[in-house]
């Protein structure tokens, strides 16, 4: 699987009413929640993003509560991965669950400027930024994770087993 985009970058500890404030979780349509994605960490982000842009943070992405929310509304948004030093723990499964592929690069997230043009490999866990011509190395995936990626998340991943 890749992925190739604008990258937009974000500082450490972006919690999850930073991805998505908790104003908007009257709803749970994906769609309705993609219009207000990080928009308490940049208020225009949502007007700006594209499909198959990609997030770039520092360390412990995703921390705060453990709403489904906030990955739901990066995926909405068109974002095609989210590249970190780390991600917090509930994040990174809720992440997978709903198919979000999520890598942890510590030296991407330093090669990466904002605006950089990224092509991402997810299954070889390589990260090229083609504005400069470097290329990191991702923490890998593990095979099961990597499964429910492919499937679009466990709720996919699960009916697909079903129906065998």
């Amino acid at each position: 699987m890749e992925f190739q985009g604008k990258s937009w970058k974000f500082g450490a500890d972006v919690d999850t009413d930073a991805i998505i404030p908790a104003r908007y979780l009257n709803t749970s349509d994906p769609a309705e929640l993609a219009l207000h994605c990080m928009e308490d960490a940049d208020p225009d982000f949502p007007k700006k993003v594209s499909q198959g842009d990609v997030i770039v943070a520092e360390k412990n992405f995703g921390c705060g509560s453990s709403r489904e929310h906030a990955p739901i509304c990066i995926k909405a948004a068109g974002v095609s991965c989210v590249i970190a030093k780390s991600f917090a723990r509930i994040f990174y499964r809720n992440a997978f669950n709903i198919g979000l592929p999520i890598l942890e690069s510590p030296d991407a997230v330093d090669g990466i400027t904002e605006g950089d043009e990224v092509k991402v490999d997810v299954d070889n866990g390589v990260i090229y930024n083609v504005t400069t011509g470097k290329s990191f190395k991702s923490t890998a995936i593990p095979p099961f994770m990597q499964e429910l990626i492919d499937a679009g998340g466990l709720i996919n991943y699960v009916r697909g087993r079903m129906n065998r």
